[in-house]
């Protein structure tokens, strides 16, 4: 019931407003939702606010189009001790025509990718909400499990050494047809992952097509921005988007997780 009142709350400022209210508020950098900048990317939009993260899901996709974290050194301390369940999940609270079902995934062949990853996650209800179908895009297996789990690995390393972060996760579609699971949820061409450090006023961002191949770019905030058409950290100077600051390089290896 919390959940559903905030997520009415925020769409009452609308998706264009920056979906502020006080409870999402601490997820975001300088305390400002990202903002689309081409507009037809609003349809059908409503922005979600859980425990540790927020994002803004699209019911044409049916994915997240952003997802934001605040990553701190001591949050990630408590998500050591949350043993992970999974528990994957349809979004109760979207609409059924515009939230994906576990049954789109059901024999895809793809992973249910989570974008908030469930390490993340700070404490048992937290992780739950990570399981949340809105918090998920079709994730080949193979980059799912090895290189972006590497991705991930590194955001919590750099949020160790930097003791906080705010990182914003989604997916990119590309091209003139998008491929669909079970002919509804988009199939991302690829997913970023865009780190920003307050306390020294840089950032940068992941970016891995979504395939077996295992290969990254990364690249500054402001061109990952133009290539999605979202202004993801608002507030924040374009000399800063601009410049690429030094991530940790992901190390691979062979995992396996639950999909």
């Amino acid at each position: 019931m919390k959940k559903l009142l905030t997520t009415f709350l925020l769409l009452a400022f609308s998706a264009a407003a920056g979906a502020q209210t006080t409870a999402c508020l601490e997820h975001f950098a300088n305390k400002t939702a990202p903002e689309f900048t081409r507009p037809a990317l609003q349809k059908k939009t409503i922005c979600l606010c859980f425990e540790a993260f927020a994002l803004m899901h699209s019911g044409v996709s049916l994915t997240p189009l952003w997802v934001a974290e605040k990553l701190t050194r001591e949050s990630l301390i408590r998500a050591r001790s949350v043993q992970r369940e999974d528990n994957f999940h349809a979004e109760e609270t979207l609409p059924p025509e515009d939230r994906a079902e576990l049954l789109d995934y059901a024999r895809s062949g793809f992973d249910r990718g989570h974008l908030a990853p469930a390490a993340d996650m700070p404490t048992q209800a937290a992780q739950h909400e990570s399981f949340s179908l809105a918090n998920i895009v079709p994730q080949q297996r193979q980059n799912n499990q090895i290189l972006w789990a590497a991705i991930e690995g590194a955001t919590r390393h750099m949020t160790n050494l930097r003791s906080e972060l705010y990182v914003m996760t989604g997916p990119i579609f590309e091209g003139e047809k998008i491929e669909r699971l079970n002919g509804r949820v988009f199939i991302p061409t690829h997913i970023y992952k865009a780190v920003y450090d307050p306390a020294k006023k840089e950032g940068a961002a992941w970016i891995s097509p979504n395939t077996a191949e295992n290969t990254f770019e990364v690249v500054s905030i402001a061109e990952l921005e133009k290539r999605i058409n979202i202004n993801l950290f608002p507030g924040i100077p374009a000399e800063v988007k601009e410049k690429i600051a030094l991530l940790p390089e992901p190390r691979m290896r062979k995992r396996q997780r639950n999909p």
